[in-house]
Order: structure tokens, then sequence, then C-alpha cells
């Protein structure tokens, strides 16, 4: 059989850990972990990393690998996501990917380019502006300065807005200029799985795994994180939210209904990505069966 991974991505809360689980046992491999947050060690509630049983039932990758004191990016995941793929091969001819960061998945399956190294105080200058003036500030500047780019951002994501604006300040080039769009070939195949719910169901997901959260201590993991709010792992839902409450801008049940309706604004931003990729093959999450037939008769 030739040396293949499965790729299962989807938007968060479709069930796609469970069923990556599923098929690596059917498979007798590993999961690599696709995503940007559950690789750090200190967070794990806000990231609904897979559960102790999970991590028990097969081997995983990039989960509880590095410390929320290191920088992780799509070309140290490219990296490492290849190494991880090459032990697995040594026993296997097959490895599952799992996740829900696209770029992140792009990088692995195609290759990413090298960036332009940013001197740590541009990033602290532009974190700062955007803690004071907000997002609409971060949207304007890069309209005004790299409008090509804006364009087609992600706008609503103040991550990329400020890698943007800090690639234009280090370089006085748009970070168009450092993608090349060629792909790096890869010497196994990749057979790319969507799995997603109807959107009623999906939102009931998401409230309940925030219901969940909350119960399970998220604003105390927050509390202890503090120290490292301004790393880009914690600019994200979940985190950014009770900030705010500790911060005492809004209220609890605010922070709640926030991470909610941002979570539910992340999830269709995701499904957005993936779909624009047609090598992605569509399933609902509820049909597992199908999406194991289909794997079957592919392999």
């Amino acid at each position: 059989m030739q040396k293949t991974v499965i790729i299962i991505a989807g938007p968060t809360a479709s069930g796609k850990t469970a069923l990556s689980v599923r098929i690596a046992q059917l498979f007798k491999t590993a999961v690599i972990s696709a995503d940007s947050r559950q690789c750090y060690q200190e967070i794990s509630i806000g990231t609904a990393k897979p559960s102790p049983e999970e991590l028990a039932t097969v081997p995983h990758y990039f989960i509880n690998s590095h410390s929320i004191k290191e920088d992780v990016n799509a070309g140290i995941y490219e990296k490492l996501a290849l190494q991880y793929t090459q032990q697995i091969f040594e026993k296997n001819d097959v490895a599952v990917m799992c996740g829900g960061t696209g770029l992140y998945i792009r990088a692995f399956a195609e290759g990413i380019d090298d960036m332009p190294v940013i001197a740590p105080g541009i990033r602290t200058h532009l974190n700062e502006q955007f803690a004071q003036h907000g997002l609409v500030w971060l949207q304007q500047q890069l309209q005004e300065r790299d409008p090509a780019f804006f364009a087609t951002a992600e706008t609503q994501n103040p991550q990329r807005l400020i890698r943007a604006l800090e690639v234009l300040d280090a370089t006085g080039q748009s970070i168009t200029t450092f993608r090349s769009a060629t792909r790096s070939p890869r010497n196994f195949r990749i057979i790319k799985m969507g799995i997603t719910l109807p959107k009623e169901l999906l939102h009931q997901n998401i409230h309940h795994r925030v219901d969940l959260m909350m119960q399970a201590g998220l604003v105390e993991e927050v509390r202890s994180v503090l120290p490292y709010r301004e790393h880009n792992a914690l600019r994200t839902v979940g985190y950014q939210e009770i900030f705010s409450y500790l911060d005492g801008y809004i209220s609890l049940d605010e922070a709640v209904e926030d991470i909610k309706t941002h979570t539910r604004q992340y999830a269709k931003r995701q499904l957005t990505w993936f779909k624009k990729d047609p090598a992605f093959e569509w399933f609902d999450a509820r049909e597992g069966k199908e999406m194991i037939t289909c794997l079957q008769q592919k392999l």
C-alpha cells in the first residue's frame, strides 16, 4: 500500500476528534493534531483537547508538546508534522491528521514560504496599538497600507492582520510578496476528508461545549496564563473574552455569551476556508460509517 495521510478537517465542535480516534484505531495507527493551540501544555480546557481516554486509545502527536512560553507557527508545524509522519510510516502505511487550523493543514500538505524575521519590538508595538484601538484600527491600517491583501484577508482575525502589518513594518513589502504559491511535493498520498453538521446542531454543540468548559474551570485556566496574555495562542476565542471579564470590562455571563458567539463565527470561517479546497470530500459527522467505508475503498 502507498504511504497515506488521511486528513480529517472541519469546524470546531463537529466531532473531528472522536472520528479521528475511530479511524486511527481501525488502521492501528496514530493521530497528528492540526490544531494551533492544543500543543500547549498550559491550556487544555479552552482548547478542547482530546480526553485522557482518547489520548490513551491511540498515540497522539502535537498534543501537550510545547510550553506557552514557546512560539509555534505554520512553518514550524510543517517541519514537525512531516517528522511525525515519517515516524508513523516506519511502522504503518497510514497516518491520521485531525484539526481545524486550516493554515497548518495547508502548510503540511503543500508547504509554506519562509517568512521574514520580525524584530520583537514591532510585534509588541502593534499589539499595544491593537489593545488600545481595537480591531477596527487594525482593519483600517491594513486597508490603507495593503489594500490588495486586505481584500482577501480574514478581516475578523486580529492575529492575521497583525502578522500582515508587522511584515509591512519590517520589510516595507506586502506579506503576499513572500507567498510564492509553489507547492512542495510530498512523497506520500494525502486524502482530505471534511466533516460538518447542520448549522443548528453545530451551534448546539458549540454552546454545550462552552458550558462544559466553564464548569471545568475555564476562568481559573485563563487566570493561570495571565502573564502570557500577549502570546498568539491566547489571542483567540475563549481566552480574550475571559481576559475582558478579569479586566472588569464585562460580566461573566457576557463573557460566556461572547465566547459562544465568537466560536460560532470561527466555525463559519473554518468552513469557508476548507470549502475553498476542492480536494476535500465532505461528510455529515453523524455518518462516520459512510466516511470509513469511503476510506476503505480508497486505500
